[in-house]
């Protein structure tokens, strides 16, 4: 009959417990600050887009150096892409030979840059090339890749950050 007894109070214990919940009373809503920022892992091609550089996720491809990707996002953006409004606007850029080390990268023209430096074109080339870097060497974080743009006439363009050219 103890055992029984036992068994009961331990039941309508366990019960109150779980009525009287944890103990966490509920409370309206709580700002956290802004939302994470920087660039997340992982290889992708920045294209523009009527609202800013979008990043599109390499998943089929391996990067191997900075040279592949550039012809990579010379390509232009792919059907699916197309359709939510992605563009390429360095598409024609001409000749060119990429290098980095560490945070640095750049890329050597062999005609005048077509684009200001300050522009969407110019963005997908920086934030494209920053990631890769990262991608390429682990111990290099995207956000701290600076690019710059040695063109054959004018003007050296950068370094520039990819965060730049991101929108908020």
């Amino acid at each position: 009959m103890k055992v029984r007894r036992g068994i009961a109070v331990t039941a309508l214990a366990t019960a109150g417990l779980a009525l009287a919940g944890c103990g966490v009373q509920p409370t309206g809503v709580i700002g956290a600050g802004e939302p994470a920022s920087g660039l997340t892992r992982g290889m992708r091609l920045y294209y523009a887009s009527d609202s800013g550089l979008r990043g599109v996720p390499l998943l089929d491809r391996e990067v191997r150096d900075l040279n592949s990707v550039m012809k990579l996002l010379a390509q232009g953006p792919g059907p699916a892409e197309q359709r939510d409004g992605l563009t390429s606007l360095v598409q024609e850029l001409g000749g060119y030979t990429v290098s980095g080390t560490g945070a640095r990268v750049t890329i050597r023209m062999e005609r005048a840059y077509p684009l200001s430096g300050r522009d969407q074109g110019t963005g997908q080339l920086v934030c494209t090339l920053a990631r890769a870097q990262s991608v390429l060497d682990p111990k290099v974080r995207a956000d701290d890749v600076e690019v710059t743009v040695r063109p054959a006439e004018g003007p050296v363009l950068g370094p520039y950050r990819c965060a730049e050219f991101l929108d908020g």
